[in-house]
């Protein structure tokens, strides 16, 4: 009988009649398509329920009265109860065995058909304590059978798996488990991989953005913090799905994780030709076998350390293994506490580098390096810049550390680097110039402590960027008000600062309250930030200064003692979070922003009593009003910690 045989049969079984259709686990939207010939829609309320583990699939088949219903992991309470459930039926857990329970049902992680397959697993033995304690006292290989009854249906997962996305997610379990993996370098590395293709006018970084949403939405990898724009800021990878990564990355010889004490030996990845090595969760005082394999040295592709390394021996040991890899794309081994100026330079190959140093760095050979993280060992300049003005595909540059790079003026036949997307600075005497020559910058953050005469030409050049959305200023030295009279007032009126500024740092600035309020002129400011960066002892915030879009406004400062908002305006329409710091002359936050229908959270430490108990009062009369949701978090002063030496304690918050 044929498909259109069947299909057939089941539409006349159903025509006429009112029915309650449950299909498990759909993997297209062909065969949604399918349905539609399959089932009759007499308008008798028959109900169709599919379960899918691809959002782009329920997404799809979506009606209005029917959204789709996204399931998260079970909480800890539904964990067990889903647990008692099948382990004992009708009948209660026998307290004896509850708190083991627990335990070993806490270590499923919120994922159904982990607790499931324990439950299963369990239910073959006897339910004694000496049992279970044998699997509490056992849980990693109880787990790995766990896992192996799990594995043929993450499987399914994989393998419909886009092939552009099974190299990003088999990287993914490169990373040490339970571990948050910051979403910026993952993207990095994914790019400098070449993983990641063009598509249409978008950015690299945004197609690579694209897909790790697509493996969320797949369930396969997890999102984890936020940012306080809103943007994830991290992202996790559920165990039994990492053992899944490393299951097919032997099968398809693409990451090695070198874990303890073991021989290093590299396998050839998906396409033949990339290896990829992920080293993490080493024991430093275990005596490691030696380093060595002709093998290695050829194929060799990636290194990535995830642990810090301090033991005598180790890191030098590291550095000449990492020698032996001529054809590196991608060297992390910033938390190896060793100098790599001498190998970097031979590695010609690399697309991203990621090191501490001690001499002078020559890059001149690496022109097809992407991303550059350096720091130095020692606090102090390097005898020589760094060279960066031929890297035409440099997209991200982070020298926080007393490096600096050369000026592009001085350079023979300097590009601009168009490709560039982020910059770092400490104490660069050429950062104008710089500026010029990196016009499509999303990210700018540099740190200065010298006095600058040039800061006028700074802020000038601030106007070419007119992709810029996020821009930190951080003075070390905060004596000296580099921004008094009208040099900044001035640069904000004519709106020389981009307008598409979303995130704005400043720290040490000492910028008057009034040209504070001139901030409100940029039309997508949604962050705000400030250690001691305003100065005066009065923020008046006139009717007409309104911040549209801030959402996230935090100050640190102790000078501050009067914050005045207008009677009946509203300054900050959308803000969501206050935090408040080291505002021990405050005498109270003003009334009205209890009034901000979108706060949710206030912050406040080590701030005085007059702003502390004005917060009380706000969120109590919230409460009054039927608004339970403002969360009020208070740090108390501590009075040993008086405010003179507080003025000497830095911040760091970005």
């Amino acid at each position: 009988m044929s498909d259109d045989e069947l299909m057939e049969i089941v539409y006349r079984g159903l025509k006429g009649r009112r029915f309650l259709i449950v299909i498990d686990d759909i993997w297209s939207t062909e065969a949604c398509d399918q349905m539609q010939r399959i089932f009759p829609n007499d308008g008798n309320r028959s109900r169709i329920l599919l379960t899918t583990r691809l959002k782009y699939v329920a997404d799809y088949v979506n009606c209005l009265d029917f959204p789709p219903h996204s399931k998260s992991f079970l909480s800890l309470d539904d964990s067990w109860n889903l647990f008692t459930e099948k382990l004992f039926k009708n009948d209660h857990c026998p307290r004896l065995l509850e708190e083991i329970g627990k335990h070993i049902v806490q270590q499923c992680q919120g994922l159904p058909l982990s607790v499931v397959v324990v439950a299963g697993l369990l239910g073959k033995m006897d339910p004694t304590h000496d049992n279970w304690k044998k699997v509490e006292e056992n849980l990693n290989s109880f787990f790995g059978t766990v896992s192996d009854r799990c594995q043929s249906i993450l499987c399914l997962s994989y393998n419909y798996l886009p092939q552009y996305l099974k190299a990003c997610f088999l990287y993914v379990g490169g990373f040490p488990e339970d571990t948050e993996i910051y979403v910026s370098k993952l993207i990095r590395v994914w790019i400098a991989e070449q993983f990641v293709k063009a598509r249409k006018d978008k950015r690299l970084e945004v197609v690579a953005e694209e897909y790790l949403q697509e493996l969320i939405d797949r369930s396969l990898i997890l999102p984890g913090t936020q940012s306080v724009n809103g943007r994830m800021r991290t992202c996790k990878i559920h165990d039994l799905l990492r053992q899944l990564c490393q299951t097919e990355t032997r099968t398809e010889n693409a990451v090695h994780v070198m874990n303890g004490n073991v021989l290093v030996s590299l396998l050839e990845v998906i396409d033949d030709q990339r290896r990829v090595i992920g080293l993490c969760n080493h024991e430093e005082k275990q005596v490691y076998p030696p380093m060595h394999s002709n093998c290695t040295a050829s194929i060799a592709r990636t290194f990535i350390s995830t642990q810090f390394f301090y033991y005598p021996g180790f890191p030098e040991r590291i550095c000449s293994f990492v020698s032996e890899f001529k054809l590196l794309k991608v060297l992390d081994v910033l938390t190896v506490w060793y100098d790599f100026s001498g190998v970097i330079p031979q590695l010609v190959h690399l697309k991203y580098v990621a090191a501490k140093i001690k001499g002078s760095l020559s890059l001149a050979k690496l022109r097809n390096l992407q991303t550059i993280i350096l720091q130095t060992l020692e606090r102090k300049e390097l005898e020589q810049p760094v060279d960066i003005w031929r890297m035409s595909e440099l997209r991200h540059l982070d020298i926080r550390s007393p490096i600096y790079i050369s000026n592009p003026l001085e350079a023979e036949n300097p590009l601009f680097l168009n490709n560039l997307q982020n910059l770092y600075l400490y104490n660069s005497p050429f950062i104008a110039e710089i500026i010029r020559r990196t016009p499509n910058l999303k990210k700018l953050k540099f740190i200065d402590d010298s006095e600058h005469s040039e800061w006028p030409a700074i802020l000038d050049s601030l106007i070419l960027l007119e992709e810029l959305e996020t821009l930190l200023i951080k003075r070390e030295t905060i004596d000296m008000n580099i921004f008094s009279g009208d040099i900044l007032p001035c640069k904000i009126k004519k709106m020389t600062l981009s307008s598409n500024i979303k995130k704005l740092i400043l720290s040490g600035t000492r910028i008057p309250w009034e040209v504070v309020n001139l901030l409100a002129n940029l039309p997508n400011l949604g962050v705000l930030k400030g250690y001691r960066a305003f100065d005066g002892t009065d923020w008046k915030v006139d009717e007409d200064v309104v911040f549209h879009k801030l959402k996230y406004l935090q100050i640190v400062d102790i000078g501050l003692e009067r914050w005045e908002l207008a009677a009946g305006s509203d300054n900050f329409p959308m803000l969501e979070q206050l935090l408040l710091h080291w505002l021990d002359e405050l005498e109270e936050i003003p009334e009205s922003i209890g009034d901000i229908m979108t706060l949710k959270f206030i912050q406040l430490k080590w701030c005085g009593s007059g702003v502390v108990n004005s917060a009380k009062r706000i969120q109590q009369e919230q409460e009054s009003l039927g608004n339970y949701e403002l969360q009020l978090q208070i740090t108390p002063k501590v009075s040993s910690f008086p405010a003179k030496k507080a003025r000497r304690i830095k911040g760091t918050f970005y």
